[in-house]
């Protein structure tokens, strides 16, 4: 049994992997305000519920990768490279592995909540964390854009040109699939049994 569970932790793992660069791959083309929106985050939260912490941050670093790869983070390599990979990867990962913890700490006691306050969690640490390496890493730059686009205070600027409807839309994918593809998988997981 135990080699059975590893296998299907492998092979979910696997799975959700190759989603999440796919989603990147098509998610890049699909641009609300100015940047893409991150629809991986669902199969983040899925991977970090069904299989554990880790594989939500494995899934959150693939993340963190292809958008690096598809060049999603361009205009900030252009500024700071060190800066910008940091942020990358940091906040993918600890989305994933937020999420996890958060679903961990809450899924004795009710799993439905607890998927939906990691599928919250997610999009706000992963937006959170891109709003601090902004303001540590970029904040020079930012405060141009802001003032190139009409803002005289940058972090109105920040809120509401950054984040946005991409955190809104994010959030809001996040809390309606996750759950419903959760209590799928485990639906399924059980007529197996």
């Amino acid at each position: 049994m135990q080699n059975h569970n590893k296998t299907r932790t492998i092979a979910g793992a696997a799975i959700l992997t190759a989603i999440v660069i796919v989603l990147q791959l098509i998610g890049g083309a699909i641009h609300f305000g100015v940047f893409s929106i991150s629809l991986v985050l669902v199969p983040i939260v899925i991977g970090a519920a069904l299989y554990g912490v880790w594989i939500g941050a494995w899934l959150g670093l693939v993340f963190g990768v292809m958008v690096l790869l598809t060049g999603d983070a361009a205009p900030f390599l252009a500024i700071n490279p060190l800066g910008t990979v940091l942020t990358v990867l940091v906040k993918g990962t600890c989305a994933g592995l937020c999420a996890g913890l958060v679903y961990r700490a809450l899924e004795k006691k009710n799993q439905f909540a607890a998927v939906v306050c990691a599928a919250i969690t997610a999009p706000v640490v992963n937006t959170g964390l891109f709003l601090v390496g902004c303001v540590l890493f970029f904040l020079d730059a930012v405060t141009e854009w802001g003032k190139a686009a009409g803002f005289e205070n940058v972090g109105t600027y920040m809120i509401t040109g950054f984040v946005g409807l991409n955190f809104l839309f994010e959030l809001l994918v996040n809390v309606i699939l996750a759950p419903v593809i959760v209590r799928l998988v485990n639906l399924g997981r059980k007529t197996q049994k």
